[in-house]
């Protein structure tokens, strides 16, 4: 099973990341490392976080990662990462 980052998501985790080096680099960096390896643990059970409270597609999972829900859709044989917002709340996409 193969792992796509949408756009949107790859735009939404360079503003977070941005945010995080502000005040401490290799925190930023380890926020990076911790959330991949949190990524990739989704290929041996897709299906272990909860159906997205934000969607009713029931392919759809929030993972929570941190302070921040990790939208995520399975399909057949991809994992597509969708969007990372904080506080459990999605920004509007403009």
């Amino acid at each position: 099973m193969q792992i796509f980052r949408t756009r949107l998501y790859k735009t939404q985790l360079l503003k977070i990341l941005t945010h995080i080096a502000k005040d401490k680099v290799s925190a930023s960096e380890n926020f990076y490392a911790d959330l991949d390896k949190q990524i990739h643990n989704l290929v041996h059970s897709p299906l272990k976080c909860r159906q997205s409270f934000y969607s009713n597609d029931i392919n759809v999972r929030d993972m929570i990662f941190m302070k921040y829900t990790i939208q995520y859709k399975i399909y057949e044989n991809k994992i597509s990462i969708l969007k990372i917002f904080n506080k459990n709340k999605p920004k509007e996409d403009k």
